[in-house]
């Protein structure tokens, strides 16, 4: 690396988007990936799809508890 960097022809926010949405990687244990991977085969979904289906029950669940 070099000691100074000269910024005096840079673009501030060049490359700023407020309306950009940012997606955070989720690491699944294996066995529970190859679960999804068979129902998201079986029903033709992605395997995201499956996964927002199987938390949005959860939340669900949850909810009725929490009442």
């Amino acid at each position: 690396m070099k000691k100074e960097y000269d910024f005096s022809k840079g673009e501030r926010g060049k490359f700023y988007n407020p309306n950009v949405e940012f997606y955070i990687p989720i690491y699944l244990d294996r066995e529970i990936l190859e679960v999804l991977e068979k129902v998201a085969l079986r029903k033709d979904l992605e395997i995201s799809s499956v996964v927002n289906q199987f938390l949005r029950k959860e939340i669900e669940i949850l909810k009725y508890l929490k009442e």
